[in-house]
């Protein structure tokens, strides 16, 4: 049986340089954004936006590498990671977060919480 129609685990969506979308997304799958989206995203995976990538919108996804710019607020539940090229115009929740120097990121941010710790009996 040919599997030429069988999307691959890997596959990965792509919103190439020189690309303006309006409108909402969601994705069952990675994503990576090198053009314009005004709207929002909801992807249950990463989220990469590249140097030419631009957001206008609201992002909630597992984790997100900025290089880019995006101008709305992030939710991830996982990890975001701030490249010494994003900007970042908007408040972040997040589990985990990573800023390299030279990053520009104006709002605020707020972090999960570690789970308590169970009482030990003795």
């Amino acid at each position: 049986m040919s599997k030429n129609n069988e999307v691959q685990p890997t596959a990965v969506n792509l919103i190439c340089d020189g690309t303006s979308i309006t409108g909402d997304i969601q994705a069952s799958r990675d994503i990576r954004i090198d053009g314009f989206l005004n709207g929002k995203m909801k992807v249950n995976g990463k989220v990469v936006v590249g140097n030419t990538g631009k957001i206008q919108g609201d992002v909630h996804c597992k984790t997100i590498d900025v290089s880019g710019m995006v101008e709305g607020n992030i939710i991830a539940s996982e990890m975001v990671n701030l490249k010494n090229t994003a900007v970042i115009l908007g408040n972040i929740t997040t589990d985990k977060i990573s800023v390299e120097p030279g990053a520009k990121f104006t709002g605020t941010c707020k972090m999960g919480e570690p789970a308590p710790k169970k009482d030990e009996k003795k």
